[in-house]
């Protein structure tokens, strides 16, 4: 039988993978719920500055080490990224490509939303 500690670790796993589909394509959703992009910032800054800023943990990552600890297992090696991601679903190849598509999905997401948020003003007016 499968521990408590191993069971949240999965569900961290998952909830990690979700944020990162938000960070991704949370900006999508502001087409429908413009009000969402103020969460879908502060989802974005925090994945940017994870990922550029040496020694900033993930709440995500440091949450599900702490579950593989309760395990007597370690810590997530290089990271959840690093185990997950790369090598296994992006290759490290792919990697700027990915960046890019992601940085394009991000200013088409928000350009929609401004652009789908004009129009509502304007015929509300």
């Amino acid at each position: 039988m499968r521990s408590v500690a191993a069971f949240l670790a999965d569900v961290t796993v998952v909830v990690h993978f979700a944020a990162l589909l938000y960070i991704g394509f949370g900006g999508l959703l502001g087409w429908w719920w413009p009000k969402s992009l103020f969460i879908h910032v502060f989802f974005a800054a925090w994945g940017v500055a994870v990922n550029v800023i040496p020694g900033l943990p993930c709440p995500l990552t440091t949450l599900e080490d702490y579950f593989r600890h309760q395990q007597g297992l370690g810590s997530l090696p290089g990271g959840f990224n690093e185990y997950y991601i790369y090598d296994d679903l992006i290759p490290r190849s792919l990697l700027p490509v990915v960046a890019v598509l992601a940085i394009v999905i991000l200013i088409v997401s928000y350009a929609g939303t401004y652009i789908r948020w004009r129009n509502r003003a304007k015929v509300s007016a």
